[in-house]
């Protein structure tokens, strides 16, 4: 049971988003019901040290937020993140979301050579990358906002869009792992 709330509590660390139970025992490998369990235990551990982040569920989605004690704390910083400019592995990563998107985390992950999810977490904040279900998996795209922003009226506007867009050298890297 130790290692399963190891790992839940990982994947709802790096979720931007409430996952699902369902998901949550595929990725796991295991039934939903000890996802709940597991899910249920976590919870209750967080509640019960006062930490400052709580694991909560809504339905059978579970999600793991700050705790509402230190909401005008968290709510400075993140208007301060959103206001500052992006740092320059968030441009690469939203440039490879623009030219490429929708694109998956994994293979986000796989032409960065990092995991992203911090980074993902940042521009979605922002209003700048939006989430979509593709085959049980997240993708990423900009958002209308992102593209008015730059200007323009479609992404195919970019500069050699089509060529990058369809890049063989970026699907090989995809396609490597």
């Amino acid at each position: 049971m130790d290692k399963l709330k190891s790992q839940l509590e990982s994947l709802l660390f790096v979720s931007a988003k409430p996952m699902a139970v369902k998901q949550l025992a595929e990725l796991l490998e295991v039934e939903p019901k000890q996802v709940m369990v597991a899910g249920e235990a976590l919870a209750k551990e967080y509640q019960q040290q006062d930490r400052g982040v709580q694991v909560i569920k809504n339905g059978t989605k579970y999600q793991m937020v700050s705790t509402p004690a230190n909401t005008k704390l968290v709510q400075a910083f993140i208007k301060d993140e959103t206001k500052s400019e992006l740092s320059r592995p968030s441009l690469e990563t939203l440039t490879i979301i623009a030219y490429r998107g929708p694109i998956k985390k994994t293979d986000l992950d796989k032409i960065r050579g990092i995991n992203c999810s911090l980074i993902l977490r940042n521009l979605l904040l922002r209003g700048l990358v939006e989430t979509s279900e593709q085959n049980k998996e997240t993708s990423y795209s900009v958002t209308m906002d992102f593209v008015r922003f730059l200007g323009i009226n479609d992404l195919a506007e970019l500069p050699d869009y089509q060529r990058l867009h369809n890049d063989e050298t970026v699907d090989k890297i995809i396609q490597s792992s």
